[in-house]
């Protein structure tokens, strides 16, 4: 009897027709034999080639549907001897038809087999709606509006055909999920508004102008959903005099709630509320009033703030001396203040509130390309673009987890994937639309994109590297390492083809004569949302539970159990949902004796990871990346002050940018939430609970803009 079936293609639910793919037969039913811990390849085969068989025989003349076939499949395994896997089979396809009854109650068509999360983020944020606010548009059709604006400026510099090529190659690379890019560029690419950038820098100058100027720039940038950075480092302290008026200042902090305030009414593009970053030098005046200013609760809640320290400051903490607070607007010194009691009062506020941050700002501009347009002065919400006044970036990652081939790091599609995604992001640099001149005039001049990694603690559970491990950390440097020398050999070719950045000249790279279409050309984002479409974990965060209740709509609550784990877990034989259910009480395998310790040493969550080795994992980032790193060093609730303080401390020695702590609890606005038990759970308590876009990094909402 033959193997093939007479039939060429076969019915999708949709009724779209498809070719029979007798090798997508064999990988379903090698899932099967491994979580059902008989895995082998042969008999994998075997089996497929039964199916196609009886196929043949059963539906001789006919286009079967997708269901006709799987059960063909379930019947093969059942009397080829394989009950287990049989069964595992089953309960596969009713949880897929489970997720597809969830997808229709959402209202979205899914071709392209998306998490219930993504789903529910593409269908909350991103697909195009009608004027009556019905949805329009498929995952895949977003996809593709995306990648036919994208690609359009290839026609400046190439031919139909290639403009077209590189659509496809797009299309390809986001489809997959293997890239995707910033916010913005999904919700507004083809649309009237246009704008395509994540992060921006406006600058505050001290006057009420610009002040107010500011605001509206704000306002206008949160409505096409980008983020803001901001430095009050400019305006005069509260209580100095105002020389129109003869009053007094009132100082950045009451500015900063003005700003948040209308940040809290203006919500971005009509989907969220917009993000900011506020910065206040160490040595303002007003600097003690700015690093209390969030431990009131609600205060600033549109705000992360930092700290910009720099070196002096560094130095005066080491040796224990004063320092001096300087008015910038008289330049003159206003007093004086213990460097280690500032530094002490940063440490206590971050561990009581969550803030501030402390950013390394001399750190920043040695590293700051262009020096000669001006000084680093502040940086976007997240922290991992430090921009000059006016300059936007736009944003996009590389998932980790499908850059891997038979188990081990596959280089070469991890380099093709770099190239694609510097061409995607520099193309986006001229479709975009900008709303406000001065951003236009620095962002097309000096070209400077962020193309980053997420997907990481999920490459290394399927790599079985620990997290928190020098095995762990040589991977992230090797990393890094190869997504920033293929970025920068990508914007080199550019530049051959298309020509440097326009302010090329005035950059560091013209004194070693290193010609880049890029002033910049990775960073390393948070992610948030778009590691939900992904469905992998985000940026370069340890997961932060590997089971937890997801709150996905009205009265719908889904359990969701990191991929990896559970596949390990199901192989292994350990796998039960009773246990799945414990660890989504306590979001952690530690303290758990029917989990291998093997197992437990692998999957690691971010309070299994000590405040040190979550900076080294950020310090081994930061030697291969032009921007900077978004990493958040997640604390227990028991973490103490000493905790944060090395931290911050091991931060500045290893050369990280900026520093970004968050001990659990210390926000009441958190998109996760821990039943509080550690070690006895009792069968009533709840499991781990988190909100519809919770993308399993930091559970503060600001963390995962």
């Amino acid at each position: 009897m033959s193997s093939k079936p007479s039939f060429q293609r076969i019915r999708k639910r949709d009724g779209s027709l498809v070719a029979y793919d007798q090798g997508r037969i064999e990988k379903a039913i090698a899932r099967a034999l491994a979580v059902s811990g008989a895995a082998d390849g042969e008999v994998s085969k075997k089996l497929a080639q039964q199916v196609a068989a009886v196929a043949r025989e059963r539906l001789p003349r006919k286009c079967p549907s997708v269901e006709q076939i799987q059960d063909i499949v379930e019947e093969v395994l059942i009397h080829g001897g394989y009950a287990l896997a049989a069964k595992k089979y089953i309960l596969y396809r009713q949880h897929r038809a489970q997720l597809r009854e969830t997808k229709k109650l959402i209202g979205v068509e899914d071709e392209l087999k998306l998490s219930v999360n993504a789903i529910r983020v593409l269908e909350r944020r991103y697909l195009r709606r009608d004027e009556e606010g019905r949805i329009v548009e498929t995952p895949m059709g977003m996809f593709r509006r995306v990648a036919a604006v994208v690609a359009k400026p290839e026609l400046n510099y190439g031919s139909p055909s290639d403009a077209s090529s590189w659509e496809e190659e797009f299309l390809r690379v986001m489809s997959s999920l293997e890239f995707i890019p910033n916010s913005p560029t999904l919700m507004n690419a083809g649309l009237p508004m246009g704008q395509l950038s994540a992060c921006f820098v406006i600058p505050v100058e001290d006057s009420m102008p610009g002040i107010f100027r500011a605001l509206t720039e704000m306002a206008l940038i949160h409505q096409t959903g980008g983020g803001t950075g901001f430095s009050f480092s400019r305006l005069r302290p509260k209580g100095d005099i105002v020389g129109s008026t003869k009053g007094v200042a009132s100082g950045p902090v009451s500015f900063m709630h003005i700003y948040d305030t209308a940040t809290e009414v203006v919500k971005q593009g009509g989907r969220r509320r917009g993000a900011n970053m506020g910065i206040l030098r160490v040595d303002h005046p007003d600097i003690l009033e700015f690093i209390a200013s969030k431990t009131k609760e609600g205060f600033l809640r549109n705000f992360n703030i930092s700290v910009a320290a720099t070196d002096k400051f560094m130095r005066a903490f080491a040796a224990d001396r004063h320092y001096s607070l300087v008015n910038p607007r008289t330049r003159k010194e206003t007093t004086r203040l213990s460097a280690r009691s500032v530094f002490d009062l940063i440490v206590m506020t971050a561990w009581k509130a969550g803030d501030p941050g402390m950013i390394f700002i001399d750190e920043i501009n040695r590293r700051n390309p262009t020096p000669a347009l001006g000084a680093i002065e502040s940086t976007n919400p997240c922290g991992e673009l430090p921009l000059l006044s006016y300059e936007s970036c736009n944003l996009g990652s590389i998932n980790l987890a499908r850059m891997l081939k038979d188990g081990k790091m596959d280089w070469q599609k991890l380099r093709e994937t770099v190239r694609a995604g510097v061409r995607f992001l520099d193309n986006v640099i001229d479709a975009n639309r900008y709303i406000i001149p001065e951003i236009e005039k620095i962002t097309l001049g000096n070209r400077k994109i962020g193309l980053g990694v997420m997907g990481f603690a999920d490459m290394l559970f399927r790599l079985e590297i620990p997290y928190d491990s020098e095995e762990g950390l040589a991977m992230g440097r090797k990393v890094m390492r190869a997504v920033h020398e293929e970025a920068k050999a990508a914007s080199a070719a550019l530049a051959e083809e298309r020509g440097v950045f326009p302010n090329w000249e005035k950059s560091r790279y013209a004194q070693r004569n290193v010609r880049l279409r890029n002033a910049t050309v990775t960073t390393v984002a948070p992610t948030g949302t778009i590691s939900i479409i992904a469905n992998c974990s985000s940026g370069i965060e340890p997961v932060f539970a590997l089971s937890f209740v997801r709150n996905i709509m009205e009265g719908a609550r889904l359990l969701e159990v990191n991929p990896y784990f559970e596949e390990a877990a199901r192989t292994r034989g350990f796998y039960s949902s009773q246990l799945m259910m414990e660890i989504a009480r306590r979001g952690s395998l530690r303290g758990l004796r029917s989990v291998p310790g093997d197992a437990s040493r692998l999957f690691v969550t971010a309070f299994d990871v000590s405040p040190a080795w979550h900076i080294r994992m950020q310090a081994a980032f930061q030697k291969c990346c032009d921007n900077s790193v978004s990493k958040t060093v997640n604390l227990p609730e028991n973490a103490t002050v000493d905790d944060v303080r090395e931290a911050y401390l091991l931060a500045y020695r290893l050369k990280c940018k900026g520093v970004t702590i968050y001990r659990y609890g210390t926000r009441k606005q958190q998109v996760l939430q821990f039943a509080g038990a550690e070690v006895q759970v009792p069968e009533a308590a709840q499991p781990v609970s988190a909100d519809s876009e919770y993308s399993g990094g930091c559970p503060y909402p600001q963390c995962v803009f």
